[in-house]
């Protein structure tokens, strides 16, 4: 949930763990696109007027790189157009404020149900194509077989294509909390990565961490 009002996020936030959703509170832009990068959620509930970065941005910035997690736009704009534009823009629900909180856990629900009967989308970048119904990819129409870990963290790499990711933030994404991580654990994974597809594919950035080789998305 991304709610940047402290009474309502802390309300809205206890009330659904009351419902059973276990649920990760950013109150501002910034905070939202760090989780979604070392993260897999099943649904977001999206302020749009939000402090860093606007709800908007947001879901497009989401939708532009292949996020495909539902989103519920959770606001106090009510206008018609105002709920066109966000749908448009690929929020797949939409609750004004004020809100009841049953209502907004039945969408909820509502929109789990939805996604968990749909294919996931595979991921594309030039010629690599990543499979979401086994750890496997297809680069240059050969397939190649990943492991699980592999499999996360080229995920991660094309759901965040025009970032540059840091090792904590890697390390995020594939390891939970409490989990032992080895000190070159990421760079074995992106060695492997390298060897498996391509040298080029994943780029070191100098002191800054990694990113995907963007001249390779036209191969």
């Amino acid at each position: 949930m991304v709610e940047d009002d402290s009474a309502l996020g802390s309300s809205t936030a206890h009330g659904l763990e009351l419902e059973g959703f276990t649920v990760d509170w950013r109150q501002d832009g910034p905070g939202a696109e760090a989780a979604m990068v070392s993260q897999r959620f099943d649904a977001i509930v999206l302020d749009l007027g939000l402090p860093g970065t606007s709800g908007e941005d947001l879901l497009r910035s989401w939708r532009s790189t292949g996020n495909v997690t539902p989103v519920l736009v959770l606001t106090a704009r009510g206008f018609v157009l105002d709920r066109v534009r966000v749908l448009n823009l690929g929020a797949d629900d939409y609750l004004v404020k004020p809100f009841d909180l049953l209502e907004l856990s039945a969408r909820l629900r509502a929109l789990y149900r939805r996604q968990a009967g749909q294919n996931h989308l595979n991921l594309e970048f030039g010629s690599l194509l990543l499979s979401h119904s086994e750890h496997s990819a297809i680069f240059n129409g050969a397939r190649i077989d990943l492991t699980k870990r592999e499999h996360r963290i080229l995920e991660t790499f094309l759901r965040n294509r025009d970032r540059v990711l840091s090792r904590r933030q890697l390390e995020d994404a594939l390891y939970g909390w409490g989990e032992v991580v080895e000190s070159n654990a990421i760079e074995v994974h992106i060695h492997n990565l390298r060897r498996k597809l391509s040298r080029t594919l994943i780029q070191t950035v100098r002191g800054a961490g990694y990113r995907l080789n963007q001249d390779l998305n036209a191969a």
